[in-house]
Order: structure tokens, then C-alpha cells, then sequence
């Protein structure tokens, strides 16, 4: 059921700023006395930079209420204990690259309450913009709880999560290389991906290796041929009829090599990723009681029971393909013991699927109010600008 669009006297009601408010509320910000309530107490900002950090805290805890620090390790334990010795418990920054994660964690185990901030939300800093302004700006805006922070997961799921991005890299750079395999044989008319659909497979991959030892004779190469494939011997021979060039030659050697450490590397994170998700927790959700299904009788039963066998099988034949990126050991049973159910239940969900959002997200969903917070964290749901209670323009993402 669509939600009914709000007249003007609800959306003033309701205490959500309009444009001019904003502006006025910045101009109050800017100035000495904003008359705002004040969230936080004893907060430090830091402007984060790739050579130094620049931290700013209240000028009643100290003379020098600005200072820079480097960004060696030994500089930033100065800096929390700088922070310390002037009685700071919140500390903000921006998430600005990289650079951010050294300050964070030096910060993080020194015990500071850190809010990480995007910089969309505080580039409206008028006038001149400094390193020592935007430090200020920052300690100010949090004092007055006016930024919001950005989720980050637990160690445990960041440990999970480096290597899956690591793995999907290995992925997208074997995929390449298949693709150079592909431009090697075209270039010299060999048409082997009109005959098998995949040249990465078992019998692709033997008949390049074959091609790179020296075997030319076409008909040889097509006894390599798997019992699967659909093309003939004699259609494969045909396809294997090329004009071998030394230089293109050389760099299908390259690609295959290529593809070959990309693979190995894959399996060395699939080593390093098990170990990491047998560090997680085990969850339990108990499952409510189902229905028991109504018996039906012979006649009914036997067509069925055919039609879902022709489908288990179709679905066998798609997953055999989509299932070769994925990890060598029981990934599926790994994420159904973290997760305390099995989400490949639900419509278009695969086991990639889930250890993508796994890794990004964890298993604790109280960070966000509902599912539709969530939703919209992910940036899945529509964007509709709104001016003056209408709205501007449907933006489907």
C-alpha cells in the first residue's frame, strides 16, 4: 500500500528544516553563542590529512586548543594521549580515504568514543576552508550532535571482509585473463569459442595447454575433447584450424600463466577465509513448527512429482556453472551455522549472495532501526528529491 503524500501543514509540523532554515541554522553554528542544546561534551575533531592530522579541542582544555600531528604510529599515541591529558571522551573525523583507519584504531584502543563521520555532511563550512578550521568545524558540529556516524563492523567481520574483496579481485582478474586467452586464439583463427562455450574449462583449458607444448595437428587436440561437451571431435577440429603466429603465441603463454596464479591466489584466500569464519560465533533462531503438507493422492502426486525432477535438474545445470567462483570448502554450511538459518531460502538468493552481505554487514542488524532503514542504507530503495512538499524527480537506483 502506497504511503499518502504529506500536506504542507504535516511536513511543518513535523520539525524537518527547509532550505532557508538550514541556511540560518549555519550562520548560528559559525558564530560564537550558536543558542544550541549541547550533545556531546568534552569533544576533540581531527581533520584528517595523509602526511599529519590536525586535532582541535574546546579552548578551556588547553592553551594550544589546536595542535598537528604526524602520521607515524608514535605521533598518534601522542595524540590520544594529548587527547587524554585534556580530558576529551568523543573524538571526530572524517572518513577520508584510508588515512582514517590508523587514527581510528590508535584511537579505538586508547577508549575513546569515535564517531566517523562522511564528508557530505560537513562540506558547508563558509568562508576560507583550513586545515585548523575544518578541525574546529568538525569538534563543533558533534558538540551540538549534528553529524551522524558511520557503521563499521567488528574486527571479526573486517578480518572476513578483507579477504572476500581480496578474493573477488583474484576473480575479476582471472576473468580478464580468460578474456586475453580468447583474443589470442581469435587473432590467429582459432575458433574455439564458437565450438565449446567456455575456453576455461576442462576442455579448453587442456587444449590451449596442448596448443602451448607444441600440438598442432587439430584432430589431437580434439580428442581432448570432454565426454560433456556437445560439439563433435570433428566440429572442434575444424574450429583448431589457425595461422600460429610465434608472437601471439607468447601471449597466450602469458594469459594462461596469468589465470594460473590468479587461481592459485584464490585458493590461498579460501584457506585464510575459512579460518577466519571458523572464528565466528555460532547463532541459533528457533524455527517455528510447519504445517504438515496434505497427502495427496496417486494420480495427483506422479505428474507432480516428475515436473519437480525436471526442475531440481535444470536447477543443477545452472548452479554447476555459477558455482565455479565459489570457495572449495562447504561455504553454505559455514554461513547457515553464523546466520542460525539458511538464507539461500529465500527467491534469488545464492551463497555468494549471502557471504557478500555477510562480510559487509555482519550478522547484528540492531545498528539500523528496521528493514527499511536498512534498505535505504544500501542505497536500493527509490530517491525522491522533495522541494516544497512535491517531488522533484524519481530517481530509480
Amino acid at each position: 500500500m502506497a504511503k499518502r503524500k504529506q500536506s504542507t501543514y504535516e511536513r511543518l509540523k513535523s520539525g524537518k528544516m527547509n532550505r532557508k532554515q538550514r541556511r540560518e541554522l549555519t550562520r548560528r553554528l559559525c558564530s560564537d553563542d550558536p543558542g544550541l542544546e549541547i550533545v556531546h561534551q568534552h569533544v576533540a575533531g581531527i581533520d584528517i590529512g595523509n602526511k599529519s592530522h590536525y586535532v582541535a579541542v574546546p579552548p578551556t582544555c588547553d592553551a594550544e586548543s589546536v595542535r598537528e600531528f604526524g602520521s607515524w604510529t608514535g605521533d598518534l599515541v601522542q595524540m590520544a594521549e594529548w587527547l587524554k591529558s585534556c580530558g576529551i571522551k568523543h573524538v571526530v573525523m572524517q572518513s577520508t580515504g584510508v588515512y582514517w583507519i590508523a587514527v581510528y584504531d590508535v584511537l579505538e584502543k586508547a577508549g575513546f568514543e569515535i564517531c566517523l563521520s562522511n564528508a557530505r555532511d560537513t562540506r558547508n563550512l563558509p568562508g576560507r576552508k583550513t586545515d585548523v578550521q575544518e578541525s574546529q568545524w568538525l569538534m563543533k558540529l558533534h558538540t551540538y550532535g549534528l553529524l551522524r556516524n558511520s557503521f563499521r563492523p567488528t574486527e571479526e567481520i573486517r578480518n572476513v571482509r578483507t579477504i572476500w574483496r581480496l578474493r573477488n579481485r583474484h576473480v575479476q582478474e582471472g576473468a580478464r585473463e580468460i578474456q586475453h586467452m580468447q583474443k589470442a586464439l581469435t587473432t590467429m583463427n582459432v575458433q574455439l569459442s564458437n565450438a565449446i562455450s567456455d575456453v576455461s574449462g576442462v576442455t579448453g583449458l587442456a587444449i590451449i595447454r596442448a596448443i602451448l607444448k607444441g600440438e598442432r595437428d587439430p584432430f589431437q587436440l580434439a580428442k581432448l575433447r570432454d565426454y560433456r561437451i556437445q560439439a563433435s571431435e570433428e566440429e572442434i577440429a575444424r574450429s583448431l584450424e589457425g595461422n600460429w603466429q610465434e608472437d601471439v603465441l607468447f601471449e597466450l603463454q602469458q594469459a594462461v600463466e596469468a589465470y594460473d596464479f590468479c587461481q592459485k591466489q584464490i585458493g590461498e584466500c579460501d584457506r585464510q577465509l575459512q579460518k577466519y569464519l571458523a572464528g565466528l560465533p555460532d547463532r541459533t533462531i528457533p524455527q517455528p513448527r510447519q504445517p504438515k503438507p496434505a497427502v495427496m493422492s496417486g494420480e495427483e502426486n506422479g505428474p507432480k512429482r516428475e515436473r519437480g525432477a525436471k526442475n531440481r535438474q535444470k536447477n543443477r545445470s545452472k548452479q554447476s556453472k555459477s558455482q565455479r567462483n565459489q570457495p572449495k570448502f562447504d561455504l553454505e554450511s559455514e554461513l547457515t551455522r553464523i546466520c542460525g538459518v539458511n538464507l539461500k531460502s529465500i527467491d534469488g538468493v545464492d551463497v555468494m549472495t549471502i557471504a557478500t552481505f555477510i562480510s559487509e554487514l555482519g550478522t547484528d542488524m540492531t545498528k539500523w532501526k528496521d528493514e527499511d532503514h536498512l534498505v535505504s542504507w544500501l542505497k536500493l530503495s527509490p530517491r525522491w528529491p522533495v522541494s516544497g512538499g512535491k517531488v522533484i524527480k524519481k530517481q530509480e537506483r
